[in-house]
């Protein structure tokens, strides 16, 4: 299953330097580390990110994650598995109860290198570390009922697209994850 994972990572257009450069070096990461996809790998491990749109392609599904302290899109870490698609559309339904959800497409959306400072998860210090995030884009009915995950998010909601990127109060997401996944969602829709 690794090797489905470095093939769509291989046939992944990048969108930016920032994608070419972040698809090396998880392609280097994937091929050379062991446990990759585990979070006992305390150095980096293998995440996957949903981009929830709604049917209009308007709006973006947004959560306010507690350990963040910020609006956010929805993800979460592979534990384990290898399908980072099945990791994304299992975190939407679990961080936002959803469950009328498909991905507009199978192929990867986005690449992601993120970084993650060091963090107190269920009372224990978690290490600064790398998340090698993979993204996909989602699309969900917005009139569908949404709860929150408390242990995850204290809030959830929809927002028009370039409101989404602005709830947000990290700045590098804003300027360098959001606005690029807006981007490509508005030259996606263009091209339809």
């Amino acid at each position: 299953m690794t090797q489905n994972l470095i093939t769509s990572l291989e046939k992944f257009e990048p969108f930016n330097e920032q994608e070419t450069k972040d698809k090396e070096l998880i392609l280097s990461l994937l091929q050379s580390e062991e446990n990759i996809f585990l979070r006992s790998n305390l150095t980096a491990h293998m995440t996957s990110s949903a981009w929830v749109v709604n049917k209009k392609r308007d709006k973006v599904l947004m959560a306010y994650h507690n350990i963040y302290d910020t609006w956010a899109w929805l993800g979460g870490h592979a534990d384990g598995e290898k399908d980072l698609l099945t990791v994304a559309l299992k975190e939407v339904q679990e961080e936002s109860s959803l469950t009328d959800i498909r991905p507009v497409s199978t192929d990867i959306f986005s690449v992601e290198v993120l970084t993650v400072d060091g963090h107190i998860k269920k009372g224990e210090y978690v290490s600064s570390h790398l998340h090698l995030n993979i993204t996909y884009l989602i699309e969900a009915d917005e009139t569908q009922l949404i709860q929150i995950k408390a242990d995850e998010n204290s809030q959830i909601g929809w927002f028009l697209l370039d409101d989404g990127v602005q709830a947000s109060n990290e700045k590098w997401f804003r300027d360098n994850v959001y606005s690029k996944l807006n981007q490509k969602l508005r030259l996606q829709k263009t091209e339809a």
